[in-house]
């Protein structure tokens, strides 16, 4: 088990950096790379703009290596931007081992692969200030053609446009977090499809397409679900928004769990989800859907309230709270039955 303090070197350059350096992806534009003792990286982004993101990752105990790449990423896709490389902190609580470790960094690097960006740095240490790993990361990307979007660049009139499915990684968290409880309330097959929407995190296709379409405006749908991220797009745009609930695609694995755990799947963290402003939205699901990406148009941008239809019903919509992940408790659901 590891000692407070730093990781040792000698076990930093044999589980950190040997596998980050020695890693498939090696890209032109990175020229300075991380080594012990080394504090920066460097990268040469040819005359574009520089676009940043940093987040952590706190909802999960479980893929957070992994999470944390594709979360991050995300952020800086919808800014029409790409991925060049992350920066890691990571910290492990006491009589952390080296498996937690190891399992973090293959998760890292399992993301890294798949969006071709490279580990840039980072610090990684042993503390008594966390009970479970925490890990936060800044991802540094780089425009095409010097282009990009900002989440307030919608414009009256457009199609609000949704990719993929509303709760898509809390569904994989809450599945992967609570299997065995889960496993008595939902057929095993279902809650397998649940475990594995977590490989639909990222959204770096979605925005290639939507930025050749033209589109100004892009929000990844993180904490809030997709509900928080259509409010956030309108309230940065200082526009309105009506959403049409019926329209959101959800998918029955999703379904089946929030109604176990007693949450409300519009308002699930749905990292992996694109909310897009654009106009002519309809021939933007075309060609999103002709690239195998699930999308809907579930809204129209307005001049000023923002409000959802259910049921032929409208209904304020309500700006993002505490997210519905936090919320769920499945081992305390009472059995009545089978959920199918």
């Amino acid at each position: 088990m590891f000692e407070i303090g730093k990781i040792p070197p000698q076990i930093l350059e044999q589980m950190v950096l040997h596998p980050i350096t020695h890693s498939k992806v090696q890209r032109q534009d990175i020229i300075l790379r991380p080594s012990t003792g080394e504090d920066c990286s460097a990268i040469d982004p040819m005359g574009e703009l520089c676009v940043f993101s940093t987040d952590p990752i706190t909802g999960a105990s479980k893929d957070t290596g992994y999470l944390a790449v594709h979360i991050n990423c995300n952020d800086v896709f919808s800014a029409g931007a790409e991925p060049v490389g992350i920066l890691l902190t990571v910290l492990l609580p006491q009589h952390s081992d080296e498996s937690i470790l190891e399992e973090l960094v293959q998760g890292v690097l399992r993301g890294t692969g798949e969006l071709g960006i490279e580990v840039l740095g980072g610090h990684t240490e042993v503390t008594d200030a966390v009970t479970k790993p925490l890990i936060s990361a800044t991802v540094v990307g780089k425009t095409v053609n010097r282009r990009m979007v900002r989440t307030g660049g919608a414009e009256l009139g457009q199609d609000v446009v949704m990719t993929k499915w509303a709760g898509l990684e809390g569904t994989s968290i809450i599945a992967k977090e609570y299997e065995e409880a889960l496993s008595a309330y939902m057929p095993q097959d279902l809650l397998e499809e649940a475990k594995d929407m977590g490989n639909f995190l990222s959204v770096g296709e979605e925005s290639r397409i939507a930025m050749a379409h033209g589109v100004t405006a892009m929000h990844d749908a993180t904490e809030g679900g997709v509900l928080g991220a259509v409010w956030e797009l309108a309230e940065c745009s200082q526009k309105g928004v009506t959403v049409f609930a019926d329209k959101i695609p959800i998918k029955k694995a999703t379904e089946v769990i929030c109604r176990a755990a007693g949450i409300d799947p519009l308002r699930l963290i749905s990292s992996g989800t694109m909310i897009i402003s654009a106009f002519a939205g309809e021939e933007l699901v075309k060609k999103l859907q002709e690239k195998g990406i699930e999308a809907e148009v579930i809204g129209k941008i307005t001049e000023q309230d923002k409000v959802i239809c259910r049921k032929g019903k409208r209904e304020v919509l309500e700006q993002p709270k505490s997210d519905e992940l936090y919320r769920a408790n499945v081992p305390m659901i009472k059995k009545e039955g089978e959920i199918k």
